[in-house]
């Protein structure tokens, strides 16, 4: 039987928006999430990429009436460049603007651990520490809605011998068979092969990751955030770009790993002409990136409580008195 992670199961009596696609995955999820009586509703995008992907569509609105859901479609505009990345952005807006509008306290996505290795290897190949190995965390928090992945310890084998076992339709994506997706180079070369030999001894090597993972976080804290203005303390040098980057994460923005070296090596920087980021004395300041025109007295009551400049202007934007923020 597929079970759900015991941590999720609190954040999951709340209002639930479930990604689907009519997949081995989020089908396998939505039919484990019925039997356990969590209450959801179902977000689909069709990229009407694939013959099928216009039965998939129909697939969820057809299960939405018979289980009474609500199922929220829609259909994304032809993607020329970068498909992944621009089908990841248009997919999240979708389902963030669903969330606001409605109100749902959770996003429920059906990763699972052949999703956890892909990533693994895709970052191991690239350059990467423990932080960043551990790409997918079962609950993740974002400004309006936790994210969560309550089956990240399931292989794909076990969510697709529980849907043969019952019976249930789902649908085989075809693009997932091509190597031109990064993604799928790295699952069919290698992340299949071995979670096929070794299933537990992955599964086990994951869950001390995210032991050793949560070791590491605790090098920095939040201690200050409103709005898009963040705060943090950290405890070793070498943790900033972590630092950073999980933070930008929850604020909606990915860095590069050019941009991890440069937050690394300079403690005044502008990200994407969009974020600033600037460290001193064990606090980390980021605030979107603005050029306003401030009084002085502003100015010189930010540089008293040792405001950094480039932070100052949303500071000011935003009517927040330097002194609130605690150092």
């Amino acid at each position: 039987m597929v079970e759900l992670d015991t941590q999720t199961l609190p954040l999951l009596e709340h209002r639930n928006l479930l990604a689907f696609s009519a997949g081995v995955d989020s089908t396998a999820l939505f039919f484990v999430l019925l039997h356990k009586g969590i209450d959801f509703d179902i977000a689909l995008v069709n990229y009407q990429t694939r013959p099928s992907s216009h039965a998939e569509e129909a697939y969820a609105l057809q299960l939405a009436k018979q289980y009474n859901k609500t199922c929220y479609t829609t259909k994304a505009p032809p993607i020329e460049h970068h498909f992944e990345k621009n089908a990841r952005d248009f997919r999240y807006g979708f389902f963030e603007t669903l969330i606001e509008k409605h109100r749902y306290d959770n996003l429920i996505m059906a990763h699972q651990l052949n999703d956890q290795l892909e990533w693994l290897l895709m970052r191991l190949a690239k350059g990467a520490g423990v932080m960043e190995l551990v790409g997918l965390e079962t609950i993740s928090k974002r400004p309006n809605y936790t994210l969560i992945r309550p089956i990240l310890h399931h292989t794909k084998a076990e969510l697709l011998a529980f849907l043969n076992e019952h019976a249930i339709e789902h649908f085989v994506d075809e693009s997932n068979f091509e190597n031109r997706f990064e993604r799928n180079y790295f699952r069919h070369q290698f992340a299949n092969r071995l979670i096929e030999q070794f299933p537990n001894g992955i599964k086990q090597s994951m869950e001390y990751l995210k032991r050793d993972k949560l070791l590491l976080g605790s090098s920095f804290q939040e201690i200050f955030r409103y709005k898009e203005l963040v705060v943090l303390e950290y405890f070793h040098h070498a943790m900033i770009p972590k630092a950073v980057d999980t933070t930008l994460k929850t604020l909606g923005y990915l860095m590069s790993g050019s941009q991890r070296a440069e937050v690394s090596t300079k403690s005044s920087v502008v990200l994407g002409g969009i974020w600033a980021i600037e460290y001193q004395k064990g606090k980390i300041f980021i605030a979107p990136y603005l050029t306003i025109v401030m009084p002085k007295e502003y100015k010189e009551l930010c540089r008293v409580h040792k405001i950094p400049t480039k932070v100052r202007p949303y500071l000011y934007r935003e009517s927040i008195v330097p002194n609130v923020i605690k150092m």
